[in-house]
């Protein structure tokens, strides 16, 4: 008994510096357990983890964070930096501290809400690697981009957040291969399989929204190019037809002389000269008329596309608009 007495404080203290340590061990995941106690996934978060065959493993990082999918009003209130110039789609405010995402009603845009969960999530997944694990992915993400193997839209995309203060680059390569980049190195590859049972199917989504703009800046260039080309031939053409206007202009004179001078023969000459120059004007004017219709044509279908590719932009514009003066 009274080696009990006499040790049992240390006991106790050694006890007490076990389960602290454990609990220090696990503190991520007790964390994680307190947080998702009382969760309950809305239905349209649900289908995007089922969309983006988000893994049991991604999607636990995605629900720690409580995402939502909200309108305009309240996403700026969660999200927007009202200091960028571009509008922002979704943000992830650091280790299950929220992951918000932007609504877009543009049926043509679907695509764009998954690919940004999938993104948002793997800011979550970043966080999460330690130290030998960052450094080797920092490596293949850094390596991948220097390579200049990646489509230039992606390359763009990175060099943008060059101009940004306070972005972690290589956080933001972590996110936009993994969620936009097809043919991604073997290794890498490998890597994102804990993330995405198919991760090509993210891939699919982000082709299949951006494609809608590639499609409509294609034929808008399209359009452009046979505008001009349609105006240099009406330019032409109405040079030509100064010509022409300039030489019946000239040979009426000269009509007009044969006539005073009763000169028969040069009279025929100058006539049938004439009729035939009528005759070619005309044909002239006709056809430049016809490239007159065209190019206005063309012009009402460019400007269409321009159009929808307007509303396709202010559907991800998730910055609320200016309010008006009283």
């Amino acid at each position: 008994m009274r080696l009990f007495r006499r040790i049992w404080p240390y006991a106790l203290l050694v006890l007490l510096l076990l389960v602290n340590s454990l609990v220090w061990i696990q503190r991520e995941a007790l964390a994680d357990w307190w947080r998702l106690r009382d969760y309950e996934p809305s239905q349209d978060i649900a289908a995007l983890v089922d969309d983006t065959t988000m893994t049991g493993r991604a999607e636990h990082l995605f629900y720690v964070n409580h995402p939502q999918l909200e309108n305009k009003e309240d996403f700026n209130m969660h999200c927007a930096d009202h200091g960028e110039e571009t509008s922002v789609l979704g943000c992830y405010h650091g280790n299950r501290r929220g992951i918000y995402l932007y609504a877009v009603n543009d049926d043509r845009l679907h695509g764009v809400e998954q690919v940004t969960a999938a993104h948002e999530m793997l800011h979550q997944a970043y966080d999460r690697l330690n130290g030998s694990e960052r450094k080797r992915i920092d490596k293949l993400l850094q390596d991948l981009y220097d390579s200049g193997q990646l489509p230039s839209d992606v390359t763009a995309k990175i060099d943008s957040y060059k101009e940004q203060a306070d972005v972690n680059l290589v956080n933001e390569m972590h996110s936009i291969f993994g969620s936009e980049v097809r043919g991604l190195p073997a290794e890498l590859d490998e890597y994102y399989k804990q993330y995405f049972n198919d991760r090509l199917k993210v891939v699919n989504f982000s082709e299949a929204y951006r494609g809608e703009f590639t499609r409509r800046k294609e034929l808008v260039a399209q359009y452009d190019a046979q505008l001009a080309g349609l105006k240099t031939q009406i330019e032409t053409n109405k040079i030509g037809l100064d010509n022409k206007s300039d030489y019946l202009k000239a040979k009426e004179k000269e009509i007009s002389q044969d006539v005073a001078s009763r000169d028969q023969v040069a009279y025929d000459a100058d006539v049938t000269a004439y009729n035939a120059m009528v005759d070619a004007y005309n044909a002239q004017l006709a056809a430049t008329r016809r490239l007159i219709e065209e190019h206005n044509r063309i012009v009402v279908e460019r400007n269409a596309i321009a159009v929808q590719e307007q509303e396709l932009q202010e559907a991800l514009d998730s910055r609320l608009e200016p309010s008006a003066r009283q």
